[in-house]
């Protein structure tokens, strides 16, 4: 399970510097001005980082205390904003 946490949370890292650059084109939401669509694209975009360390966190602080499935569930949360982008990108 260690080699598995390692290598989720590995990828996570490989996936913030795409991100930053995504985050910061993520404000181009706001060009035609404040509409909740923007708001809520650039927070959802904002929240990736938060979830990948608080995941991190927990799968890490719960190894021993939650069987395997839930210890995947929680360490895969974070490729929920992952998934979701490549099927945004692919998709068009």
């Amino acid at each position: 399970m260690k080699l598995y946490l390692f290598i989720i949370q590995s990828f996570y890292v490989l996936t913030l510097m795409p991100w930053f650059i995504i985050w910061g084109l993520s404000f181009m939401a706001f060009d035609s001005g404040v509409s909740m669509w923007g708001v809520a694209l650039v927070t959802i975009v904002t929240l990736y980082p938060l979830a990948v360390v608080v995941c991190s966190i927990l799968s890490w602080l719960l190894k021993k205390k939650v069987k395997t499935l839930g210890l995947i569930l929680i360490s895969s949360f974070p490729l929920l904003w992952v998934i979701s982008f490549a099927v945004l990108i692919l998709g068009n």
